[in-house]
């Protein structure tokens, strides 16, 4: 669970030896030769413990020096015995304390897989329908709901709940680490988001969901989250290292935390405390038991954890983004990486706090499952996935598709400005050209889109999106499935109403694109009535407002007081109040995006402008960022008015070059 979007869930029950023994120890010589005859039978999948440790020694290595890791664990489990329980590197480097399978990470949004285990574990006991108003199930709490659809359990575990705002729970941080804030506390005190998206309509990565989805089970249950993990999951399943809660026991065993430069960085703690999202620690022991008993069917150790009727929903695809691209399961499972699972049928959930990183891979069909925790939140699990389902599970090979004509006519209907429901900066523009739909944003840059079908394109890179078309025929969102950036993968994009008109902005008006745009990202709108006030002007408090919109933070947990303070620490004599100068408008846009001047352009600022201003006034007209009356000569020279109060006009100019990813030519 990120610090941007999440700000982004086990004690005591000791087997017997003989249990963690055959748990954890290579198979025996009668195991080797029976793996030797499946082998002979072809049949696939790691199968030999030495042969995996070996596989995996060289693999860590490689990937952890790619990735700058300090410490890493892998467990493999195949056919509920463990092939490999094993750390590398260092779980402190500073001390030279090595990774083992008793080392403890912050799983993160793994969790959530728990969460989802709790949840259906009230199903079976019939205090819970996943189909009913999940409002029935919070003891009072009520949900903003604008779409007249109710909210169920099995939206929210599938990441459809329809929430504006899918990540304003949890926060995270360095302070909360010797708090405890509970999930009553939390949620009397900030405002749940608003359904505004019909509940299962469409996949968008979703915290709140599943914070609501713990609350859920404390209040069917009668016991606090924390209390119901021990008492029905933990202890049935053995794991004694596992908490929902950072237990001093289990700081004392933690990895450490480490940026991606590889430099230490501060644990952080959660508020809630207990966090249905996102806040189990757990070791390697540990989750080759969960592991275990998700690929026996919910049962453990000869005990019925879950039942199988509830493992299937687990670990069956539910949602998808088109009949070949299943996204997520009644689990808490997604399939981001799909097209490196070479046709297997794969669920995982990958998890990140700061300073560590997770990820889960169940093969339920080949009855193999691994887990993996580092202590950096880079994306080396990807590498470790592709290399792991490359080297077990080789894909056979797949017929090129065959790409059907589009017209210009038949395009009409996917061109526009879409943004992402849940990574707000991201905004993608589509045009079409020359028989096909041109794509661009900011992570993907320019792609050109093939049609296979008329609701299934490919980029040129081989990644698939996929449209979704409403019951008039109208599109309305794509899901864009990318190998090399999951960015676009935990949302799909929504495509944003460009039709907004102002009876005060003219069709000719060089500013009509610019508030177009900003208007149908909400980041900017109507002053009053159906009136934009073109030439009317802003306060600094307002265009911080717009700034924060435009970035894509609204919304977000966490930071947003720290990002405050960055902006207006930036402007001499900050007055929420005052009018912003022109200066000041650039000098924000400059702290957030940190732009370096373009060599080539030799731009010469030609009036008055305070020294503090000068740099980025002059970094954001070399690239461009300037409104359509500031002229830049041929000889590079040009005037800005820096002392003059900012127009709204000029403001959605500035907002919309610094912060849009659209210089296609859309037609509104």
């Amino acid at each position: 669970m990120k610090k941007a979007f999440q700000k982004m869930s086990l004690t005591i029950f000791l087997l017997s030896t003989t249990l963690i023994a055959a748990c954890t120890q290579p198979l025996s010589a009668m195991e080797s030769n029976q793996t030797a005859s499946i082998a002979a039978n072809n049949i696939k999948g790691p199968l030999d413990a030495k042969e995996v440790e070996a596989f995996a020694d060289q693999l860590f290595a490689e990937k952890m020096k790619k990735f700058n890791v300090n410490g890493s664990n892998f467990v493999v489990v195949r056919d509920g015995k463990v092939l490999v329980n094993k750390g590398y590197g260092f779980a402190n480097k500073e001390k030279k304390i090595p990774v083992d399978k008793d080392t403890v990470f912050q799983i993160a949004s793994v969790t959530k897989t728990f969460t989802a285990t709790a949840v259906l574990q009230q199903v079976d006991a019939g205090k819970i329908d996943l189909h009913r108003n999940v409002e029935e199930y919070l003891g009072g709490l009520k949900i903003s709901n604008k779409t007249g659809k109710p909210l169920t359990l099995f939206d929210m575990l599938t990441y459809t709940s329809g929430f504006d705002l899918p990540d304003i729970t949890t926060f995270t941080g360095p302070q909360y680490i010797k708090q405890n804030i509970s999930m009553d506390k939390f949620l009397s005190e900030n405002n749940l988001p608003t359904v505004v998206r019909p509940p299962g309509e469409v996949y968008t990565y979703d915290n709140t969901g599943f914070l609501l989805a713990g609350y859920a089970v404390e209040k069917a249950s009668g016991m606090s989250f924390d209390e119901y993990m021990d008492k029905k999951v933990f202890k049935p399943l053995g794991m004694t290292s596992s908490s929902v809660l950072l237990k001093p026991e289990l700081l004392k065993r933690m990895a450490a935390h480490y940026g991606p430069n590889g430099k230490p960085q501060p644990i952080e703690g959660l508020n809630p405390t207990v966090a249905p999202d996102g806040s189990i620690l757990s070791t390697g022991e540990d989750m080759a038991k969960y592991l275990i008993m998700q690929l026996q069917n919910g049962k453990f150790n000869g005990k019925e954890i879950v039942s199988q009727k509830s493992m299937d929903l687990m670990h069956s695809y539910q949602f998808f983004a088109e009949k070949d691209i299943p996204l997520t399961t009644v689990g808490g499972f997604e399939n981001l990486y799909r097209e490196q699972a070479n046709g297997q049928h794969v669920v995982f959930k990958g998890g990140n706090m700061p300073g560590h990183g997770s990820l889960i891979v169940l093969i339920p069909e080949q009855k193999t499952a691994f887990y993996m925790s580092y202590n950096n939140d880079s994306e080396m699990r990807s590498d470790i996935f592709k290399e792991f389902m490359d080297h077990y599970f080789p894909e056979k090979e797949k017929a090129e598709p065959v790409y059907l004509p589009l017209s210009e006519g038949d395009a009409q209907k996917y061109i526009g400005l879409y943004q992402n429901t849940r990574g707000f900066w991201i905004r993608t523009s589509i045009a079409y050209e020359n028989g096909s739909l041109l794509l661009e944003d900011a992570t993907s840059g320019k792609q050109k889109l093939r049609m296979i079908h008329p609701l299934l394109f490919v980029d040129e890179e081989g990644n698939k999106i996929a449209f979704k078309e409403e019951k008039n025929g109208t599109i309305q969102y794509f899901y864009y499935s990318t190998l090399n950036n999951v960015s676009h993968a935990v949302a799909y994009s929504q495509k944003m109403d460009g039709k907004q008109t102002y009876s005060d902005v003219s069709d000719s008006s060089s500013y009509k694109t610019y508030i177009s745009n900003v208007s149908a990202l909400s980041i900017m709108g109507a002053k009053t009535g159906s009136k934009f006030d073109p030439t009317g002007t802003m306060t600094q408090g307002e265009f911080i407002d717009a700034l924060f919109k435009a970035r894509g933070w609204y919304g977000l947990a966490g930071g947003e007081d720290k990002n405050r303070q960055q902006l207006t620490a930036s402007i001499p004599d900050f007055n929420l109040s005052a009018p912003i100068s022109r200066q000041a408008a650039v000098v924000m846009i400059q702290t957030l995006k940190q732009l370096e001047p373009v060599a080539t352009s030799k731009v010469k600022l030609q009036d008055t402008a305070d020294a503090w201003a000068k740099d980025a006034i002059t970094t954001l007209s070399s690239q461009g960022i300037v409104d359509p009356d500031t002229k830049i000569s041929a000889d590079g020279s040009f005037t800005f008015r820096a002392k003059d109060s900012l127009k709204r006009q000029e403001a959605s100019a500035l907002i919309d070059l610094a912060f849009g990813y659209h210089s296609l030519p859309i037609k509104w």
